[in-house]
């Protein structure tokens, strides 16, 4: 249960947190709060829905399986695709923001993909030793966040009165689709139907603490961070939260935010790529991805071909990407993956309902509704790759009909 509750924590407070209170404070000003309300209320409705399902099919794939099982193999599909290119442009970003904080800007991308390839060599080697350094990362992170909201809450700098754009509805539903990014790690608890105790108690239960205390570290952060800067101070900022613990006038705490940073970016990496894995096993058992893909490790239970296969491909989206650009296309993969999940949740029969159907209807419609405020680049992108992976698959039945026939 804990080490469940560590991942979950691990992939939630990561990079996000970080980062993304810049964008959302420009194009919601003063709203940030509400914006930051909404994304954790639809977060909050499709952790209901992982965790009601996850109790239901305990094998590894989460959305995937239930998708599969509850709506048919093509909406299974959509939803595992979703998350595998999703979670791999997450990947990338939480690669580049760990350099971003460490290195400048010549060695950004080689430092990236060195961090990618060191946390999958950490991944294949097992469940046990990556709750154990996910526990590493989140503690430090966490201790970071400490220094921020305590300065943050008792100083104000400069910029406090730095002009704030006016809200409007569609920059509340931007800003809540950027936060949104941020807490979307509790899918990767689903994956690890198979590598928990007792995973019909421990799944719905790891999901729904872990991103309770997201909800409250991120709800603290963002008052403390408008205290301090203020609307606009925060979205002029490029880095918010080492502009908060600058206007204590110490460098420590700089140093404190810099290190805290790179450790939750990694902590959410290391953990992103094991879910991206499951979810690759999950689909390759059932000729989804090819068959290769579905081989485990007999001494770590790891999926292991996968996991190397898919941390080669975060490599190569980090060479060739940016970070903006990495966070939009997430998002729509990430959100595709909800909408199926609660989809799958309202035609569970009652004995298999842990909550009420209102959630999954909610999570469902703010799913649709968060991915239609995302920058136009990123829905187009994010449509044409879908398309391409359904096109992969009708291929590939087409093909296997040829065969028997």
């Amino acid at each position: 249960m804990h080490d469940a509750v560590l991942i979950g924590l691990g992939s939630m407070i990561g990079a996000g947190v970080f980062a993304a209170f810049a964008p959302a404070a420009a194009v919601a000003g003063r709203a940030m709060l509400v914006a930051l309300l909404l994304a954790g209320v639809i977060a909050f409705c499709n952790a209901t829905s992982s965790a009601q399902l996850a109790a239901q099919y305990t094998t590894s794939g989460g959305a995937y399986i239930s998708g599969r099982e509850r709506l048919g193999p093509w909406a299974g599909f959509t939803a595992g695709w979703g998350f595998v290119i999703g979670k791999t442009a997450s990947s990338a970003a939480m690669a580049m923001t760990v350099a971003a904080y460490l290195v400048p800007e010549p060695w950004q991308r080689p430092v990236a993909i060195v961090a990618v390839l060191a946390l999958t060599v950490v991944n294949t080697s097992g469940i046990t030793r990556t709750a154990f350094l996910t526990r590493v990362l989140v503690t430090v992170a966490l201790v970071a966040l400490t220094v921020v909201v305590v300065i943050g809450l008792t100083h104000t700098g400069p910029t406090v009165d730095d002009p704030a754009p006016a809200p409007t509805p569609v920059g509340v539903l931007q800003a809540a689709g950027f936060l949104f990014f941020a807490f979307a790690g509790y899918a990767r608890i689903a994956t690890l139907g198979e590598e928990v105790i007792d995973p019909v108690r421990t799944i719905p239960r790891a999901i729904t603490t872990a991103l309770g205390i997201t909800l409250v570290v991120y709800a603290l952060v963002a008052v403390a961070t408008l205290h301090a800067l203020g609307p606009g101070g925060t979205a002029a900022s490029g880095a918010p939260l080492r502009s908060v613990v600058a206007t204590a006038g110490q460098p420590w705490a700089g140093v404190v935010v810099q290190i805290g940073a790179a450790a939750a970016a990694l902590g959410a990496l290391l953990a992103m790529i094991a879910g991206i894995g499951r979810t690759s096993l999950a689909m390759a058992r059932n000729r989804d991805l090819p068959g290769w893909f579905a081989a485990v490790d007999p001494r770590t239970s790891v999926p292991a071909r996968a996991e190397v296969v898919l941390g080669l491909v975060v490599c190569f989206v980090v060479a060739v990407t940016d970070l903006r650009g990495a966070i939009g296309f997430s998002s729509f993969g990430v959100l595709l993956y909800y909408f199926v999940a609660n989809t799958a949740a309202l035609t569970q029969e009652r004995r298999d309902r842990r909550y009420p159907r209102l959630l999954a209807v909610g999570g469902a419609v703010g799913c649709v509704v968060l991915v239609a405020a995302l920058p136009v680049p990123s829905i187009v992108g994010g449509v044409v790759v879908t398309m391409i992976g359904l096109a992969y698959r009708g291929v590939r039945i087409a093909l296997a009909s040829d065969t028997r026939a």
